[in-house]
């Protein structure tokens, strides 16, 4: 599925906020930064074109014009959403030894883990720090500490969210309940930050700012579900790596989860072992796959998805939006959770 021409639009002055928030800063823990957001090569010269697709920005953007003011009031705060986001992957590629994203090599394979903690670290700080812009687009004080708090408050679940994920490596004894949660805090906080922060820049509406969370908290969870049916069933030029890659790092996404609760005992204890005995080769992605097969599990996950979706998009019509926003909001809401494989 085409990206939609909304995450296009705005991207240059996104980027050209993040970039505010680095400026003059010069020392090479700031190269690191740049060549992980796309900006740099890891000599430190610039390069064309920036890393990932700016969904969180873009739906912080697009929540703060639906909800009636001019989207550029948020954009330091898409700006923040963006850095964090990026500080949590900086992070999460070190917990997970990986030594690759986007096609290149991550922050950590380059210039070392500690290192790479500090970068990751030291972006969450700049992400607080692009909030404080909003003094400048006359934002009230009482606006600019909430949008803090709510930015601490969702870095805070997302930590809990990954906590629970590392967790979960190694047992066998979580159900869908626990995936739900853990992602809830993971992916979903961050999301539901974006839109309930886009809201709270444009508008004191108490219901149309909770109503936006629950909009960005739903697409969060759906694109993370869609996210873990890619990294099975995906392919290679989707998601930029191996079919299966998610099998084979042992990850325990929801089809794995759903099908460590549905199995029976033969196929569970198969399940079990091959995820008991480090990297995935290729027999064991073989039963893997057979097992989700035979519990349904993908088109169970993708069920799950649209579910979500369609929460979202139901309190999205529950809004009095105008038009051409709530149009925005509705290409990128099906766009999560439609991506092809």
């Amino acid at each position: 599925m085409k990206l939609p021409a909304v995450f296009d639009r705005h991207r240059a002055e996104i980027d050209a906020e993040m970039r505010a928030a680095l400026a003059e800063r010069e020392l090479p823990l700031y190269h690191m930064m740049r060549y992980h957001l796309g900006w740099a090569d890891d000599r430190g010269n610039s390069v064309a074109g920036p890393a990932g697709k700016a969904l969180r920005p873009t739906l912080c953007l697009a929540a703060c014009e639906a909800a009636g003011a001019e989207y550029r009031r948020a954009l330091p705060a898409a700006a923040a959403v963006e850095l964090a986001h990026n500080y949590s992957l900086i992070h999460d590629d070190i917990q997970d030894d990986d030594r690759e994203r986007r096609h290149r090599a991550t922050v950590w394979s380059i210039w070392g883990k500690p290192q790479a903690i500090n970068a990751g670290t030291a972006m969450r700080v700049l992400a607080s720090l692009a909030l404080s812009r909003l003094e400048q687009y006359n934002v009230p004080a009482q606006k600019q500490l909430r949008a803090q708090r709510l930015m601490d408050e969702a870095s805070l679940r997302l930590l809990e969210g990954q906590y629970l994920d590392i967790n979960y490596e190694s047992r066998f004894d979580i159900g869908v309940s626990d995936y739900l949660s853990m992602i809830e805090g993971k992916t979903a906080a961050l999301m539901a930050c974006s839109l309930e922060m886009g809201a709270l820049l444009a508008t004191d509406d108490a219901h149309m700012i909770s109503s936006f969370y629950d909009i960005g908290r739903n697409l969060g969870l759906a694109f993370q579900i869609k996210d873990d049916i890619l990294g099975i069933w995906g392919s290679e030029q989707e998601t930029g790596k191996l079919q299966g890659s998610d099998i084979r790092h042992r990850k325990k996404t929801l089809p794995i989860v759903y099908a460590l609760e549905k199995a029976d005992n033969g196929l569970k204890k198969e399940l079990v072992s091959v995820y008991s005995n480090g990297m995935v080769e290729r027999d064991g992605v073989v039963t893997v796959l057979a097992t989700l097969e035979a519990v349904g599990a993908q088109s169970y996950a993708q069920r799950m998805a649209e579910s979500y979706c369609d929460a979202a998009i139901k309190a999205m019509n529950g809004l009095e939006l105008p038009s051409p926003a709530k149009n925005d909001l509705m290409e990128m809401a099906r766009f999560l959770v439609q991506r092809d494989f």
